[in-house]
């Protein structure tokens, strides 16, 4: 049998009981005694309260780490190497009974029949997320190199230096709190989330976690990140295209379902705007995710003539409320039910206003809405890009109230997005930009602007007050260019955490 004692430097009662246990040891019982504190607090101690011998330090925690004690003293009985009983704080009559089972005594008659410890050095937040970090690198559960940063180095310019960010400030992705963000998804750190171009980056969930961190995300937002990075990693969404391109599209995520509130998004006031930690990270996570595990630098492989915020990031939640006019993109889109969670990624651009102020029927709206969408590139552009109307309340109202589906306000639009052959023409109206005149046989002939229906995307989002909706273009379409993609959160997300 033998006994160890876990004592710390800063403890009223660990002074106490320390005289004690030294004279029990002494005299040859089989205990050791390790203290959690550093080598000069030890021996502070040791001399403050009077021992003969000064405790050995637990070093790196590793036996506290083991142990896991609530409090300290913590004396433990093992039996050949299992622990077999503990008292943590003063008890002095459980701890003669340990003693004695240990065959041993201790000399208790001056300590207080009972009286509290201090909180285990391994219960300081900052000492138990090391401990984590250390644990995890070691099982293997976290492998991302460490980046060294000189000792007079401002981490986060040192970040910027080596062209980890995408321009602004990062929150440093330390392993402490790379490990703390893994806690928020179930899945095996080293799980493949996507291989992402240009450079065939394998983006693992630890990977994802270490750029999440250096986005902002508190830690909930990591599942819809997860499952962006899944579906933009899709073959058909094209990213390696959206990347390379000359256009300033970037991917555009919608997330719809009950875990926006979970993750801290809001789909009400400024949805597409600033203030809402959790939509702004979402999106700057995938982001920085795409550049710094796939590639993707801006002027080298990401050749953007103009650029646009969704470069950065442009995430938002869907609104999907009593007001709500129909159901989530997501559930539609992939067929996801009602409490389950969705990502839809969309090639698009920065958004733009569409406002009607007088419309009160549904088919006066979705014309004036077409319109809108028309301006996507240019007028003179058919068939080759898809767009998302972001639907305010104030607008989808009208079709709530008229029992529109999303479906029927898709066919509404795709049908008032026509326009005759001559009005776009080349040379039209004095511009050289449309449509090959070799193509045009007879000027009244309407062409659409959309391929189909279906490439008119419609999101619902906003705050109460306004009769607006918004417009984000898109990328070529289609075969030739992306496919908005939908990925399940709840495949990425901690069980019990939805």
């Amino acid at each position: 049998m033998e006994l160890v004692a876990l004592v710390k430097h800063d403890c009223p009662t660990c002074d106490q009981l320390l005289p004690a246990l030294t004279a029990a040891a002494q005299r040859g019982a089989p205990l050791r005694i390790l203290s959690q504190s550093g080598e000069r607090e030890t021996s502070e101690q040791a001399a403050r309260v009077g021992l003969t011998m000064i405790p050995e330090l637990d070093v790196d925690l590793a036996l506290s780490e083991r142990l896991d004690p609530d409090a300290v003293p913590a004396v433990v009985l093992f039996d050949g190497g299992a622990e077999t009983d503990r008292v943590e704080g003063l008890q002095r009559d459980r701890l003669i009974e340990l003693f004695e089972a240990a065959g041993a005594t201790l000399d208790a008659g001056d300590l207080p029949a009972m009286r509290p410890g201090c909180a285990s050095v391994t219960r300081d937040p900052a000492v138990a997320a090391a401990i984590a970090a250390r644990r995890a690198r070691a099982e293997g559960r976290i492998r991302s190199r460490i980046l060294r940063i000189g000792g007079l180095e401002d981490p986060v310019e040192a970040l910027y230096d080596r062209g980890l960010t995408d321009g602004l400030p990062v929150v440093p992705p330390t392993p402490e709190r790379v490990v703390a963000m893994l806690e928020h998804s179930a899945r095996d750190p080293q799980d493949v989330v996507a291989v992402l171009p240009p450079y065939g980056g394998i983006a693992t969930v630890e990977k994802v976690a270490v750029n999440a961190v250096m986005a902002g995300c508190a830690g909930p937002e990591l599942p819809i990140v997860l499952a962006a990075v899944e579906a933009v990693g899709r073959e058909d969404f094209a990213l390696h295209g959206l990347l390379a391109t000359t256009h300033p599209a970037g991917p555009v995520l919608v997330v719809s379902g009950p875990y926006v509130e979970q993750a801290g998004m809001r789909a009400e006031v400024n949805a597409l705007g600033q203030g809402c930690r959790a939509t702004l990270c979402t999106g700057r996570a995938l982001q920085l995710t795409v550049r710094n595990v796939g590639g993707g630098r801006p002027g080298v492989e990401d050749r953007a003539t103009h650029g646009s915020p969704a470069k950065v990031g442009f995430s938002f939640a869907e609104r999907l409320d009593a007001g709500a006019p129909f159901g989530g993109l997501a559930q539609d889109r992939a067929g996801l039910a009602a409490e389950e969670t969705g990502v839809t990624a969309f090639a698009g651009e920065a958004p733009r206003l569409v406002a009607d102020q007088l419309a009160r029927d549904p088919e006066s709206l979705a014309a004036s809405l077409a319109e809108g969408l028309e301006q996507v590139s240019s007028i003179r552009f058919r068939l080759a890009f898809d767009a998302m109307l972001v639907l305010g309340p104030e607008h989808g109202r009208v079709f709530r109230e008229a029992g529109w589906s999303r479906a029927q306000l898709q066919l509404a639009l795709h049908q008032a997005s026509h326009r005759p052959a001559g009005e776009i023409v080349r040379g039209a109206g004095g511009i050289a930009e449309g449509l090959d005149p070799a193509w045009v046989t007879d000027p009244a002939f309407p062409v659409a602007k959309f391929a189909s229906p279906d490439r008119i995307l419609i999101a619902y989002a906003g705050g109460d007050a306004g009769l607006f909706s918004m417009v984000i273009g898109g990328w070529v379409s289609g075969e030739i260019g992306s496919a908005p993609r939908t990925a399940r959160v709840e495949d990425w997300l901690r069980p019990g955490r939805s």
